[in-house]
């Protein structure tokens, strides 16, 4: 058991550990009972299955009461809490490892009530965040697109890699506020090759001044319990208000609706009232509420 005192918060945590391997399955059901709320942490589970926890980069933290697992948290990069409904006392819990821990993540993201309230936890002991964006609708799509798909939309090529790269990091840019990139094998270098090999990027294509450009892209960033999450949605600034937006997520679900998962989620900032009237145009609707602390 473990107990503080900040500034305005007292707790007494109590259930919470580091999972291993024969943990996973356990961890892996947990997340198929909230699937879009999940999708993030399941995604780096279903990973892990595969090659294990001690190569992951990263922890699992498991929440229990009477032997049976309640909540998760995914402890990387991001730090992705996974609370469902009746897991009482988990994010106390989390708190505690997060502590002991010390920061390491750039950003605590996940379902609102469970990010922002592990937040409320570490605010008096980690240093300030960056932004704080409380209210990112969480959307889902389960059917066909209501708008025609752009037959010129399709997946990237391994071969189009110095293309895709720069509209990667230009997004990313504009979104978050700085450039991620870090050299020709740094993280997000390796990141937008290896979602390019896993044919989870997807691009239009047009002729510009000096050769082809892209005008559209997006990625499918998370795929887990029957769940694919589209992120880095993003046009070229010389090629909006053409409606690409709609017509490039509409091919967007439609492929993956055939090929991928029946379930199609994005979030996005509540400020971006632009980018939420073309997902509903498209046919999203709202299911819940994420939110992001960036450090």
């Amino acid at each position: 058991m473990a107990r503080w005192r900040g500034s305005t918060l007292s707790v007494t945590a109590t259930g919470a550990r580091v999972l291993d391997d024969d943990d996973l399955g356990a961890a892996a059901a947990l997340c198929a009972t909230v699937p879009v709320e999940s999708v993030l942490a399941a995604n780096r589970i279903e990973a892990v299955v595969r090659s294990g926890l001690r190569s992951s980069g990263g922890q699992l933290w498991g929440f229990e009461q009477g032997g049976e697992l309640l909540a998760v948290c995914w402890a990387g990069a991001n730090l992705v809490p996974v609370v469902p409904a009746g897991a009482k006392g988990a994010l106390n819990a989390f708190a505690v490892l997060a502590r002991a821990q010390g920061r390491q993540c750039s950003s605590i993201v996940g379902e609102a009530d469970a990010a922002l309230g592990l937040w409320a936890r570490l605010s008096d002991v980690w240093s300030r965040p960056r932004e704080i964006r409380a209210n990112q609708p969480s959307l889902v799509i389960d059917h066909a697109p209501l708008v025609e798909p752009d037959p010129l939309v399709r997946r990237s090529r391994t071969s189009e890699y110095e293309l895709v790269l720069p509209a990667c990091v230009a997004m990313f840019a504009e979104e978050v506020g700085y450039s991620p990139a870090s050299g020709p094998n740094g993280p997000y270098e390796t990141r937008v090759r290896s979602l390019i090999a896993e044919d989870r990027s997807f691009i239009r294509l047009v002729r510009g001044a000096r050769g082809p450009e892209v005008a559209f892209k997006a990625e499918l960033g998370a795929v887990a319990v029957g769940v694919a999450q589209v992120q880095g949605v993003w046009v070229a600034p010389q090629h909006r208000g053409q409606g690409l937006s709609e017509t490039g997520m509409a091919a967007v679900v439609e492929a993956t609706r055939n090929e991928v998962a029946d379930t199609v989620s994005l979030y996005v900032n509540d400020y971006n009232t632009k980018a939420l009237a073309a997902y509903r145009r498209v046919g999203f609707r709202q299911v819940g509420t994420y939110a992001t602390v960036l450090f």
